[in-house]
């Protein structure tokens, strides 16, 4: 529909290019009369009065504005948009340059009630500031989690851990409709949240003031789909695959002219084997060969989830809207984990096997309530947003280990309040104010307990090397203005913003407190020169901060391995980086085309470092003691990250889309890291590295015959080298197939993650004096699932776009392109 829309004013446009009379512009701007959002793609047009003929005329952009040169005349103007009712101004006479009234079209109920085709939305919007990725049809996320949708998007990668990256920089700040995640573990609330809840994710690599400063390596908004139809409408999708998934899930939607109610309900439960393996040649101080230990790891992740988010709009009148969300997540999991330590003497002999059992489980319980206010003055344009996000959450671990010999508790509980106020001004008609302050108030305690069995007692006694408490409390007030403007075809986007944090790190076993108390400005500029109607080019800066958090700080998290540890530092700083990032942007007919060149400064980078402990143990009762390796995050000196990338949506045929993306970075370290060896030992290392990276990533959706979908993509990731080793490449491929039926009220898909079961986590690490090692982790083996959606009183996807954004204000009250 949009490409029909497009080829329609176009034909107009360029069929009076050659009339005589003057030519006048005529301007204006079209809304939803409900939510008074614009409306894009919009069409306007121009007929002489008592004829049917159009004589010019256009659509509008993502603002609802537009602009339409015609012969000066009288004209009856029309303005339409599909599923709304149309709009007419009889007799206009256009003599001069003119500003219409604003338009504001009403929805058409009966109209929506009866339209199944859909207008198919582009799968990418790709824009100078950010990227816009509407998930609603790829195929490959069908009956998956939220994780799995970002590691479908192009610059984003996620790794087996859940770590997710962006652009090769692990650095990101997650939004969840433009505000931080309630949950302690983000990650894991990743793999919770169905991927059917999401509407479209927003990749902004270069954030401006508006936006949190966290995040050295942009933010990624996750926007959730809301209901916008009139009447009542929803959607049901059940998912069932192997390894064992099943799933069923609906969002329901009630609307009328004054209220608007919306639901999102799921129940997942998903089973996610997974491997790990580790070959460890341990070494003398003069590298000589002391044993070998080859660790194997298997463990079956099952989890079971509830998510339900329920709440409503009221629009008090036509410029006050109040929105109420309540947001619930309860989820279980458990994960039994078989350890195998094969041990070899220094000959490479075997002497033995050792076997660890873990069984691991837990329980997570995150409560929400936000609350929107949002005022729209006289003045288009005018706004104030006010906001408040208040949750509780509650995250539990257990493990006993070897039949009950030792166990872990892990107790968190978190407590995050947001308050937040944003007010756009224009000035004008090009330029705009905007200014805004933000409050952010969290405390997480942990309470980390190991326990070893006593045999005469039968209690466990705590192991104090790995037991602790720990407090974290965080307070950041924010403040920010940024100012606008457009002259002709040069834009800029000027923004200061200023950030107070207080932050605790209070180890309560062991009575260290240790608060950190600083404030900083966070510079940004954004500039650009339109080259043409098509074609853009960007220059922007922005100052980041990256603050640690949760397993990075935590002194200990995870004793699923007795020999390989990893432990956090309390004392870690946050890390500053400025950021620049050059970028062009040009359309054609069936491409878009955009690339960028981007260079990061980080000043006390995180970086993880791997060294022997001190600490000896067994593998099993028996065995002999083998050294303990520590793997801890250091803040190391400076990082430059140095790269380009480009992305092109391209749709050759009408049955046919591409999209594809690839990335090049220079990532260099500079810094050293010293510690002493269990010996006694100083040891300084010297951890400059310079390293070259790259990945790509291709997406190819297909229509074959019987309108069957047919979605492919692929993924690289290149090796990488780093100060004390390297990781191998990693390829992927996804497939997706889905067909309609019952007059495309419902749809048959079915995917397939990790086709040649290839992604894995490959590293080989070298310490001198300490150990050679070789390791590979799976985190979940190849996936298949089958999914079927079924929508009643609504079209297959929602023609409009997301235009109730007061629900979701990108962290900020104003609008992320430039003015004009």
């Amino acid at each position: 529909m949009k490409l029909f829309q497009w080829l329609c004013a176009t034909i107009v446009c360029f069929g009076f290019l050659s009339a005589n009379a003057q030519k006048v512009t005529v301007t204006g701007k079209i809304a939803d009369k409900t939510s008074k959002q614009p409306l894009e793609y919009a069409t306007v047009t121009f007929v002489k009065p008592g004829d049917t003929k159009p004589v010019a005329g256009g659509i509008t952009d993502s603002k609802g504005e537009y602009s339409i040169e015609v012969n000066s005349g009288t004209y009856d103007i029309k303005f339409e948009f599909i599923s709304f009712k149309g709009f007419e101004l009889k007799n206009q006479a256009i003599s001069k340059n003119i500003r219409l009234q604003n338009v504001e079209l009403a929805e058409d109920a009966q109209l929506l009630n009866e339209v199944v085709v859909r207008a198919d939305r582009t799968t990418v919007e790709i824009k100078l500031d950010k990227k816009v990725y509407n998930v609603g049809q790829d195929l490959m996320v069908k009956g998956g989690t939220v994780s799995d949708v970002l590691d479908n998007i192009p610059s984003v990668s996620v790794d087996q851990d859940g770590t997710i990256s962006l652009r090769g920089n692990e650095n990101v700040r997650i939004l969840i409709d433009g505000k931080p995640s309630n949950a302690i573990n983000i990650t894991e609330a990743l793999r919770i949240i169905p991927a059917d809840a999401i509407d479209k994710v927003e990749v902004v690599t270069n954030p401006s003031a508006r936006y949190d400063s966290e995040g050295g390596g942009g933010l990624l908004n996750i926007i959730l789909k809301k209901g916008k139809n009139q009447g009542i409408n929803g959607t049901f999708i059940g998912t069932v695959g192997d390894p064992d998934n099943y799933g069923l899930s609906g969002n329901l939607n009630f609307k009328t002219d004054k209220i608007n109610v919306f639901t999102t309900t799921g129940y997942n439960y998903r089973l996610n084997p997974g491997n790990s393996l580790t070959d460890t040649r341990y070494l003398d101080d003069n590298d000589v060969t002391t044993g070998y230990i080859n660790e194997r790891r298997n463990n079956d992740r099952l989890n079971k989830g509830y998510n339900s988010n329920f709440g409503f709009d009221y629009y008090i009148d036509k410029s006050l809207t109040w929105t109420n969300a309540i947001n619930l997540r309860r989820n279980s999991n458990e994960n039994p984990e078989i350890v195998k330590y094969f041990n070899y003497d220094e000959n490479h002999d075997f002497t033995g096997v050792d076997t660890r059992f873990n069984d691991q489980r837990g329980k997570s319980e995150n409560f929400e309530y936000s609350t929107t206010i949002v005022k729209d003055f006289k003045k288009e344009g005018h706004k104030l947003t006010i906001n408040g996000a208040f949750s509780i959450n509650n995250d539990n671990d257990f493990s006993d280990i070897n039949d009950g010999d030792e166990t872990t508790k892990n107790i968190q509980e978190q407590n995050r309040n947001v308050i937040q106020a944003d007010y756009v001004l224009p000035l004008g008609k090009n330029s705009q104010f905007e200014a805004g302050f933000k409050g952010e108030y969290n405390r997480l305690l942990t309470d980390y307990f190991v326990g070893i069995l006593d045999p005469v007692s039968q209690t466990y006694i705590s192991d104090s090397r790995y037991s602790n408490k720990l407090e974290y409390k965080e307070k950041v007030n924010a403040l920010y203005m940024q100012y606008g403007s457009k002259i002709n075809k040069f834009s800029y986007l000027l923004g200061l913003r200023w950030e107070d944090s207080n932050i605790d790190v209070n180890q309560l076993f062991t009575q260290d407190f240790n608060n950190k108390r600083y404030n900083n400005f966070f510079p940004s500029a954004f500039l650009t020169y339109e080259l043409g109607d098509e074609s853009n080019i960007s220059l922007s800066y922005s100052r980041r901060i990256s603050r640690p958090r949760g397993r990075l700080i935590n002194p200990f998290s995870n004793y699923s391995s007795n020999i390989n540890i990893f432990r956090g530092n309390p004392d870690l700083n946050p890390a500053f980086s400025d950021a620049f990032d050059i970028g062009y942007l040009k359309r054609w007919k069936k491409l878009t085309f955009s690339t960028s060149m981007y260079l990061n400064h980080t000043k006390d980078s995180f970086q993880f470092i791997r060294t022997e402990s001190g600490d000896f143990a067994q593998v099993s009762e028996g065995s002999p003691l083998t050294p303990v390796i520590l793997t801890t995050p250091v803040n190391l000196g400076d990082e430059y990250r140095f790269g380009f990338e480009f992305t092109f949506n391209y749709n050759p045929f009408k049955w046919w889309k591409l999209n594809s993306n690839f990335n090049f970075f220079r990532n260099q370290t500079v810094g050293e890291y010293s510690y002493t060896t269990s010996g006694g030992e100083l040891v300084v290392e010297d951890l400059d590295n310079t390293a070259y990276s790259w990945s790509t990533r291709l997406t190819s959706k297909v229509t074959l015959p019987y309108k069957i979908d047919w979605q492919t993509n692929f993924n690289y990731n290149a090796p990488q080298k780093n100060a004390q080793g390297e990781s191998r490449g990693i390829p992927s491929m996804n497939l997706g197939f889905s067909k309609d039926f019952l007059k495309d009220k419902a749809t048959l898909a079915l995917n397939v993650q990790d086709v040649f079961n290839s992604r894995k986590r490959i590293n080989e690490t070298y310490l001198p004096g300490v150990l050679e090692s070789y390791s590979e982790m799976q985190w979940r083996v190849r996936q298949i699932t089958l999914s079927l959606t079924y929508r009643f009183n609504k079209a297959k996807t929602d023609r409009d776009r997301d235009r109730n954004q007061q629900r979701n204000n990108n962290d900020g009250g104003g609008n992320d392109d430039f003015p004009g």
